[in-house]
C-alpha cells in the first residue's frame, strides 16, 4: 500500500477519492490548494500523487513543476474534466506520468493508480529485470544512455529521463531493429491496454524526441511505424 499525496479543489470528489483510497489500504493526505499540498511534500514522503489542474490559487501546472523540480522519478497522476484534456496532454509534457479523465469509475482509477505504482517499484510485478534486458548502459547513437539511473549524457551534455521514459526507451532498446507495437508498449509500461492511454504513449515518445533528436520532427532513433507502433533502427543505437 502506498503513500498518496491528493490534490483536488471539488470538497465531494476529494472526499470520495480518499475515503475510497483509504478502503483499499492506502494513506491518503488531501489538500484543496497547492501551496498546502507543496508544504505538506516538503515534510513528508508520498509515493504518488493524484494532481487535479484546475485549482484556486496556484494551478496544478505550477505545481507540477515544483514537483518535478524536487523529484523527477516521482509519479504523478492528473485529474482532468473531459473539457480539460488538452491541458492533461500538455501535463504529460511537463512530466506527468498519466492522466485520468473526470467523471471517472473506482475501478479504472484504482488499475491506474496500481500500473503507475507497479513501474515505480523497484520489484517489478511483470516482465523481466531492466539489467536483464538492456546493460548497465547503451549507445543511442552520440548518447551514452543510464537507464537504471535515469541519465543520458551526450551532445546537449546531460539530462534526465522519468520512470517512464526510461521504461518506453528499454523496451524499445530490448527490441531494436524491430516492430514494438503500440499494445506491447501499453501493456509493457503502463500495465494496461486501453484506448485512453494511446495519446498518452505518443505524448511520451514526442517528450524523448525533444530530448533526443537533434530535428524530433524528422527523428532519426525513435521511428514511428505509422498505425503500427515505434522501432529504433538497428543503426540508432549499439
Amino acid at each position: 500500500m502506498a503513500a498518496i499525496l491528493l490534490v483536488e479543489d471539488d470538497p465531494h470528489l476529494r472526499f470520495g477519492v480518499q475515503w475510497n483510497l483509504e478502503r483499499e489500504g492506502h494513506r491518503v493526505v488531501a489538500f484543496e490548494r497547492g501551496e498546502e499540498a507543496l508544504a505538506c511534500f516538503a515534510r513528508e514522503r508520498f509515493e504518488l500523487v493524484l494532481l487535479d489542474l484546475m485549482l484556486p490559487g496556484i494551478s496544478g501546472f505550477e505545481v507540477l513543476r515544483a514537483l518535478r523540480e524536487r523529484s523527477a522519478t516521482l509519479p504523478v497522476l492528473v485529474l482532468s474534466a473531459r473539457a480539460d484534456e488538452a491541458d492533461a496532454v500538455t501535463a504529460l509534457g511537463h512530466g506527468a506520468d498519466d492522466y485520468v479523465r473526470k467523471p471517472f469509475g473506482l475501478s479504472e482509477l484504482l488499475a491506474r493508480i496500481a500500473a503507475v505504482l507497479r513501474r515505480a517499484s523497484p520489484a517489478r510485478e511483470a516482465g523481466v529485470e531492466r539489467a536483464a534486458v538492456v546493460p548497465e548502459w547503451t549507445l543511442l547513437g552520440e548518447w551514452r544512455l543510464d537507464l537504471e539511473n535515469l541519465l543520458a549524457t551526450g551532445p546537449r551534455g546531460e539530462l534526465r529521463f522519468t520512470t517512464i521514459e526510461a521504461e518506453l526507451l528499454t523496451a524499445l532498446l530490448a527490441k531494436r531493429g524491430e516492430l514494438c507495437r503500440r499494445e506491447e508498449l501499453l501493456q509493457r509500461v503502463w500495465g494496461l491496454g486501453t484506448q485512453t492511454l494511446t495519446r498518452t504513449l505518443d505524448n511520451h515518445i514526442a517528450r524523448l524526441r525533444k530530448k533526443l533528436e537533434i530535428d524530433p520532427a524528422s527523428p532519426r532513433y525513435l521511428q514511428t511505424v505509422h498505425g503500427a507502433g515505434y522501432t529504433i533502427p538497428r543503426d540508432g543505437a549499439r
